[in-house]
């Protein structure tokens, strides 16, 4: 806050690695990943692989837009530069409809993951504490808030190192009590719900990845800020080998089908070993880390919704400042998308994560796809990088339609699209008001 302009800019390409692995990792990969198993069986390690290839583009696409233009509202500036106005408000809105829906899907996983421990308690009572609580640390301030999240994002990444090292000990005979090694033998081991199945999961994969638009924003900061591609493909490859590390030896130490959606992979695979510290230490590393992100959706539900407002893409009294360090009708809004949670959680208590995390995953990918797009037309990039961002686009769409195929899914896949049509709707009617404003002003 209190830095120069020449301090900013002086991130090393490393740092911003270690920043978006830490970032990107939460309750999209410690749970999600769970759903994604049941749909797709081990097939679920190749979905993460073409996710991340896919990751990488899009990561690719923005990082290369702030290089070049660097620019406050980053997407939702190169959407508007390549669109026009209808494109910024639109991507705006889409990206907060994101953050509302995953911000709903992380106070959902950390309330199953507190059953593991209270599983008598109901979901949406649990839901309701984290939120209160969550919104308790909201509204104390930001200060050191990113040192804060740089402690619990080593957390993040320890958690699953121990993991990865116990299970590793089991797989290869270093500790004994694994019995049954679950290794595919033939392609439909591999596939055993076929390519639809492994189709269907591929939205848990992407969803995995949530969370590198962060640190394409981040990238305007780095000393060299052309060193931002070298920097995501270290941070894509980084994510790529510790998840299918993690998910790999978890599948190989129990069968596919005794993963439950509604409870983490990592703890299962490891709570027969007994080893019940561990499971307890995983657990609650799982939890600590998925407060932080869901505490930074709160953050970014309430920032996006100022921005929109501060542009004119937002009522303007969502930006009126008061004594809190949030503008109170943005925070009146943020509370009520967190009732909704929590009412949802009451309703539909055993559908309720599987629903908001395809909506999420999904909403996110029509970010991502907009990402490219306005890449494509701003960049004027050369055969080669076209070549790279159909393929970007064809796996996001790969991602999008795989929904469609299983019932568990389309719930979510219906959520997305309705509000991306009432996102339209609001759209088609601003379009209107903005060619009206102009007629004006070309007139006087």
């Amino acid at each position: 806050m209190g830095q120069t302009k020449n301090e900013e800019k002086n991130m090393k390409w490393w740092q911003l690695s270690l920043f978006g692995v830490g970032c990107t990792i939460g309750t999209g990969f410690f749970l999600g990943s769970s759903i994604g198993i049941q749909l797709g069986g081990p097939s679920i390690i190749l979905a993460l692989v073409i996710a991340g290839i896919a990751t990488y583009i899009v990561f690719d696409a923005l990082a290369k837009l702030t290089a070049d233009h660097p620019e406050e509202g980053a997407f939702r500036t190169y959407a508007k530069e390549a669109y026009g106005r209808w494109a910024g408000f639109g991507i705006g809105w889409i990206y907060w409809s994101v953050e509302i829906l995953i911000m709903g899907s992380q106070l959902t996983a950390l309330a199953i993951f507190t059953r593991f421990w209270f599983p008598n308690i109901p979901l949406w009572m649990l839901a309701g504490a984290y939120a209160i609580i969550g919104l308790f640390v909201l509204l104390i301030g930001s200060k050191g808030l990113s040192k804060v999240e740089n402690v619990l994002a080593i957390m993040k990444l320890a958690a699953l190192v121990m993991f990865i090292g116990l299970a590793g000990a089991f797989v290869f005979g270093i500790i004994d009590g694994a019995e049954e090694l679950n290794i595919p033998k033939s392609v439909g081991e591999f596939f055993p719900t076929g390519f639809v199945g492994f189709w269907s999961a591929l939205i848990f994969a992407f969803y995995a990845f949530g969370g590198i638009e962060v640190m394409g924003l981040m990238a305007v900061q780095l000393k060299n800020p052309k060193e931002a591609p070298k920097a995501g493909r270290v941070m894509i490859l980084s994510l790529v080998v510790i998840y299918v590390l993690a998910l790999g030896l978890a599948l190989i130490l129990v069968p596919w089908g005794d993963f439950p959606a509604e409870e983490s992979p990592f703890i299962i695979s490891i709570e027969g070993f007994k080893l019940p510290y561990v499971t307890h230490i995983l657990n609650g590393a799982m939890i600590i880390a998925g407060f932080s992100t869901m505490v930074g959706s709160f953050y970014g539900v309430t920032t996006i919704l100022v921005s929109l407002a501060q542009d004119g893409d937002a009522p303007r009294f969502f930006a009126k400042e008061g004594r809190l360090a949030i503008p109170i009708p943005a925070l009146v809004i943020l509370i009520i998308g967190l009732i909704g949670s929590i009412v949802m959680a009451l309703v539909l208590p055993d559908k309720i994560y599987t629903y908001i995390t395809t909506g999420a995953g999904l909403m996110l990918l029509y970010n991502w796809l907009f990402i490219i797009l306005s890449a494509r037309k701003l960049l004027k990039p050369k055969f080669s990088m076209q070549i790279m961002y159909f393929t970007g686009i064809g796996l996001l769409l790969a991602g999008i339609s795989g929904t469609l195929l299983d019932q568990t899914n389309r719930p979510g896949f219906f959520i997305s699209i309705g509000i991306l049509a009432l996102i339209a709707i609001v759209v088609f009617f601003m379009n209107k008001k903005w060619k009206k404003e102009a007629n004006t002003q070309s007139s006087t």
